[in-house]
């Protein structure tokens, strides 16, 4: 059965009121800190603090209702990956290579069960990312949760000559992007919404496999092969493709449009969630990566070299677009544009 209408806030999750919330949160936080080290800078995927001639970086996500997935599957090996992939992921938005995580897990009772199987994704993540799991703190809260919730913060340095803004980004900049492993760890709100209105299974084959397995795949880590990149390319932005889907790439700059012309073709996975539940384009590439789980912006008619290097360390990667005079993110094929984030 298929079900027609749906979109990510019906499902229960409304960016653009989570944006506004955000918002409203953010004015209230005026304090500034007095003495050394301030005052603390804020980036578009990490915050940034001064600290000599670095900038630390400092960052907090998890994993969302993946883990609901999880839960219904009873597998919790992949989702450590996931929430260290969320946090690195991002910590490289800023050309900082991250150092240190801590994690935290609250859930309704000790659950001993599941216990080293999150451990071995946590640390899998960490060492994907050569980022090391420094501390972190398991809370029961019988009273207040209901399941298991995963998040981390995560510390990364840069040097404040190499910190990527994205205030440089050019007309002419080729944009290039990574393929994603799947979903990564947004959307599954809407997902979760489409599966049970139509009666769908999580055992349905899927692949070589189940849609269940798919729906788990852990989200890509690209720390190694981007700072491959810093160090042999010119880059002028870098964007993690997370919750508002192609909407993520208008934060690196307000003020020029980022038009994706040449993408590549859309992952199964993606097809089939459309399909189920006629998700037009539209909401689709404003709540998933489609594919490209991270954007590179670098020098026009460098491109192409950026692909090589990527392609070294065995990641698909294709120049999808360029910058042009203007605002907000176009996606030609479908003929999209989003202006803000």
């Amino acid at each position: 059965m298929k079900v027609d209408g749906i979109t990510y806030a019906s499902s229960g999750v409304d960016i653009d009121l989570k944006s506004h919330f955000i918002e409203l949160l953010v004015s209230e936080l005026r304090y500034r800190r007095k003495g050394r080290k301030a005052p603390v800078g804020v980036g578009h995927f990490t915050s940034t603090i001064p600290f000599g001639d670095r900038l630390l970086t400092l960052g907090t996500d998890g994993v969302g209702s993946k883990l609901l997935i999880a839960a219904r599957l009873g597998k919790w090996g992949t989702v450590g990956i996931d929430c260290v992939a969320m946090n690195v992921n991002d910590t490289i938005c800023v050309g900082a290579e991250p150092l240190a995580l801590v994690d935290y897990i609250a859930l309704p009772f000790p659950d001993t069960g599941i216990a080293s199987e999150i451990g071995r994704g946590l640390n899998r993540g960490a060492a994907q990312a050569n980022a090391e799991i420094v501390g972190g703190e398991v809370a029961v809260l019988r009273d207040m949760v209901n399941g298991v919730d995963i998040s981390a913060s995560c510390l990364g340095v840069v040097d404040r000559k190499k910190v990527v803004t994205g205030r440089g980004i050019r007309t002419g900049n080729d944009i290039v992007g990574i393929s994603s492993s799947g979903i990564h760890s947004n959307g599954y709100t809407l997902i979760r919404k489409l599966l049970d209105e139509t009666g769908t299974s999580l055992d349905a084959k899927f692949g070589g496999g189940t849609l269940g397995k798919e729906l788990l795949k852990p989200t890509a880590i690209y720390v190694r092969p981007v700072l491959d990149v810093l160090g042999k390319h010119r880059v002028t932005g870098l964007a993690n493709i997370t919750g508002g889907g192609f909407r993520n790439i208008i934060r690196l700059n307000g003020n020029v449009k980022f038009l994706i012309n040449s993408l590549p073709r859309t992952p199964r996975i993606f097809e089939f969630i459309s399909g189920l539940g006629n998700v037009d384009a539209g909401e689709m590439y404003q709540t998933f990566n489609m594919g490209v789980g991270f954007v590179i912006v670098t020098a026009k008619g460098e491109g192409d070299a950026v692909c090589r290097t990527l392609a070294m360390h065995r990641m698909k990667a294709w120049v999808i677009g360029h910058v042009e005079s203007g605002k907000g993110v176009e996606v030609e094929e479908h003929g999209l544009n989003f202006d803000r984030y």
